[in-house]
């Protein structure tokens, strides 16, 4: 439904409807975002990765992040910011996912050419896990062990740098059948944020098409959606159906500068457990070794 179908069906002026879907929008997010979106502390950081290790098997995961395009109507003079690699325009939603397919944290409005890195490199919560101002839990042994003792991180896909609290595949290139295992047990895990945005997407239907608005509004209405999918999310639960399909597009992978030494030591970490303690027979047959 357009703006000019809700002027004939209300009878409000056509220039009056965008600033009050604008300021609906802006108190949603306002009002509901401390109570469905709040910044975890330490004790909800080990209840989230409690969760994600009864769910997908990965231990010490405090979430899966991803980025998806927004389309956009293209904007007065915006030149090419806005023009993605899939050829046409749009914002970015990073999003920060659970193991109940409710957002953590989300970052709305980066410019649709630029890459998932980058973008988490500049938000609020990228920041945050740089400077180790998220309150994470401290480092610990993972399950049936003693030692040694690992951060705990998050997943994304290769499109994202390796550093100490951020887990990204081995390269498809020349693995070994235990970097193998490691990458189909980040897939799992990481297919949560996935669902996640496929849920989102068929929810709010908004998102299956281009926004004819300006950038600014569009980035109220997608904060005001992933508010309201948490909201939901934990009122009425979800149909598993819903999480399926989802379209909205990848943001472009992007060649990712690699990490730090204790990001690619934390990596082998977690493979060494995958293939031996923490193995899981059932994949590890599957994966051809």
């Amino acid at each position: 439904m357009t703006f000019t179908d809700l002027e004939f069906d209300f009878h409000i002026s056509r220039k009056t409807i965008p600033c009050i879907v604008k300021e609906t929008c802006k108190a949603i997010w306002e009002v509901l975002s401390p109570k469905e979106m709040p910044l975890p502390n330490e004790e909800i950081w080990l209840k989230i990765a409690e969760q994600f290790y009864q769910v997908t098997d990965f231990p010490n995961c405090l979430g899966a992040v991803d980025g998806k395009h927004i389309r956009i109507n293209c904007p007065p003079s915006s030149g090419s910011q806005y023009f993605n690699y899939k050829k046409y325009f749009s914002i970015v939603l990073l999003g920060v996912a659970d193991a109940n397919y409710c957002f953590t944290a989300i970052d709305v409005g980066s410019y649709g050419r630029e890459g998932d890195s980058n973008i988490l490199k500049n938000s609020n919560f990228g920041r945050r896990l740089i400077q180790q101002q998220l309150d994470l839990p401290s480092d610990r042994p993972l399950p049936l062990t003693t030692e040694p003792s690992l951060p705990f991180v998050f997943v994304g896909d290769e499109a994202f740098g390796l550093n100490e609290h951020f887990m990204r595949p081995y390269p498809s290139r020349n693995t070994s059948g235990e970097h193998r295992i490691f990458n189909c047990r980040l897939s799992r895990a990481r297919r949560l944020v996935e669902c996640t945005f496929g849920i989102l997407s068929n929810k709010w239907r908004i998102l299956h098409s281009s926004m004819l608005v300006l950038p600014e509004t569009a980035i109220d209405i997608v904060k005001s959606c992933c508010v309201l999918h948490n909201f939901v999310r934990r009122r009425d639960g979800y149909m598993f159906e819903d999480s399926l399909t989802c379209d909205m597009d990848d943001v472009e992978q992007v060649a990712a500068v690699g990490g730090r030494c204790t990001g690619i030591a934390v990596r082998d970490s977690f493979s060494a457990y995958f293939s031996s303690t923490g193995a899981l027979p059932w994949l590890n047959k599957t994966v051809q070794v």
